[in-house]
């Protein structure tokens, strides 16, 4: 339904999710931000969904948050503290939901990512953006922290002094800009965006969801981890993936020279 504050739609094994607040550029507010929460919960526990697309509805992806609701509260109980307490609860349930999910994340930025747009794309596995996005911290231009688990994935991108800078001169970044700096994958014509976003994670819908999932696992691991500890992870995670469906799949269509059919088991 068009109140939904995010749509669901579902096509194959791929997932879209669509942030619906496009008279407020999707900035997020509490029923937004559980009903996201929700949503990504549904597709971790859900096996047959084998990749995640994130969006926006209308021309922006997500401005961030809702500053109006900050200020109510601030101009009622004398701060916003308590609010963004309780809403970040949910933020970061989300942001840690997509960081561990086996199934790969798309964020497909169809326009302006602003504060948490952009730390939503951040976490994402993949970020696809149009050629009309564009990529701004936005925190510290209204007075506050960097948030949505910005601090963490933006200086292993970029490295701790450009985080700084993006975070503290909120420099408003083209997707070329975004595309060098390593945090956009793929920039695609806005006039097809959707429709090529769709296609690209139906693509991976279709891959070894198992495989992907270990590859996620070790990226995630491996900057904590000394060469040796890392080699042994590598070590399990190939081992694992040996024995399921989708290798035996994948080393058949590799000796019968066809295109491998995935089961993401």
């Amino acid at each position: 339904m068009a109140e939904d504050p995010v749509l669901i739609e579902r096509e194959a094994g791929l997932v879209t999710l669509t942030l619906n607040r496009p008279d407020a550029y999707n900035a997020i507010d509490g029923p937004l931000v559980d009903a996201l929460l929700d949503a990504l919960i549904e597709c971790d526990e859900d096996a047959s969904v084998r990749a995640v697309m994130i969006t926006g509805a209308g021309k922006a992806f997500c401005a961030g948050g809702n500053l109006k609701a900050m200020k109510a509260e601030a101009d009622t109980v004398g701060s916003a503290g308590p609010f963004l307490k309780k809403l970040t609860v949910s933020v970061h349930g989300a942001i840690a939901t997509i960081a561990r999910m086996e199934k790969p994340v798309i964020a497909a930025v169809n326009g302006p990512a602003g504060g948490f747009g952009f730390s939503l794309a951040l976490a994402c596995d993949l970020v696809l953006a149009s050629e009309n996005a564009v990529f701004t911290m936005a925190y510290t231009k209204a007075g506050l922290a960097p948030d949505g688990g910005s601090s963490f994935f933006l200086p292993r991108i970029v490295g701790p002094k450009r985080a700084y800078d993006l975070m503290v001169n909120n420099e408003v970044l083209s997707p070329a800009e975004a595309k060098d700096l390593g945090i956009v994958n793929r920039i695609m014509p806005g006039d097809s965006f959707m429709e090529e976003a769709r296609a690209y994670g139906a693509r991976l819908a279709e891959g070894p969801t198992l495989a992907f999932g270990a590859a996620k696992r070790l990226i995630a691991s491996s900057p904590e981890s000394s060469l040796e500890t890392q080699m042994e992870h590598e070590r399990r995670a190939i081992a694992e993936c040996g024995g399921t469906s989708d290798f035996k799949e994948g080393v058949a269509a590799f000796v019968e020279k066809r295109t491998p059919d995935f089961k993401g088991e």
